[in-house]
């Protein structure tokens, strides 16, 4: 209920942000105008995300008999959760990692790379499964997809906004203009990522609830962590909420920004559960 009331606060304040962006540059008209953009962003994301990520990482959807360690894995614990079995997924590459996407349960696929099933043993390989099945429950896909479509639209406005002009620049409309170009996209980068941080420990509980084994799935963390700093991911950075482990590395900005709590601080509450093993 807290992680819900987080978000719907969050989702609000980007929301506003964003109709905000609109009026500065484009008065009522601009405010009308950002309420479209984001309203067609957010169908798009909404219907055709699933297509356009497995796309991009080239994942290629497998029966149980192409991959039937992976598939029974998802099948019982789908079953354990109450959710439709979901379409699964495999992702050609060696860093260790899964995500789960789709529109919503009915929807949903769960991924995994080649790489974390080379790793990983049977139990942690359940808890990473679980943990993305708990996203789907908790119909994380949507609410990431509509976070990440506001934010990409406060920032394509607010660049907009500085080269084709907007405000008035009589009344300081064009300082507010310049100072709405730099805290805009970096406000919905910290909502974003406040987003993702609190959706990702409630799928950690989540996961840990469904597989039954919070160790197990803190003891996959460690390794997927350990491994991400090592292989390198070739893909968008405006996917990385999406996956169960941050894939691109980086420092500075890019940690601060993250869309992803620190591992540390993910194991430590995984370890700390009592009544299961």
């Amino acid at each position: 209920m807290v992680n819900m009331l987080k978000t719907v606060v969050l989702m609000t304040v980007l929301t506003v942000g964003l109709v905000l962006v609109g009026g500065a540059f484009g008065g009522r008209g601009g405010m009308v105008t950002a309420l479209v953009i984001a309203a067609a962003m957010n169908f798009g994301s909404y219907f055709f995300s699933d297509k356009l990520v497995l796309r991009m990482y080239r994942a290629r959807e497998v029966t149980r008999a192409e991959a039937p360690g992976l598939y029974d894995v998802v099948e019982t614990l789908s079953r354990r959760a109450g959710l439709p079995m979901p379409r699964v997924a495999i992702i050609p590459g060696e860093q260790p990692n899964a995500f789960a996407t789709g529109r919503n349960p009915e929807h949903a696929v769960v991924a995994a790379t080649e790489g974390i099933l080379r790793i990983l043993d049977r139990d942690e390989i359940e808890g990473v499964m679980a943990h993305e099945l708990a996203h789907v429950r908790h119909r994380d896909m949507l609410i990431s997809s509509v976070a990440a479509t506001l934010a990409g639209a406060i920032m394509v406005l607010a660049r907009f906004g500085l080269f084709f002009g907007g405000g008035d620049r009589d009344r300081g409309g064009g300082a507010l203009a310049i100072l709405l170009v730099v805290l805009a996209p970096l406000a919905a980068m910290i909502v974003q990522a406040a987003i993702s941080r609190s959706r990702e420990f409630a799928a950690d509980a989540g996961g840990a609830e469904i597989s039954g084994k919070p160790r197990a799935l803190a003891s996959a963390l460690q390794k997927l962590e350990a491994a991400a700093k090592r292989v390198p991911l070739q893909g968008n950075p405006a996917t990385a909420h999406m996956f169960i482990v941050h894939p691109f590395r980086g420092g500075g900005l890019m940690k601060m920004f993250s869309t992803h709590p620190p591992t540390e601080e993910r194991v430590a509450r995984l370890l700390e559960m009592r009544g299961l093993g």
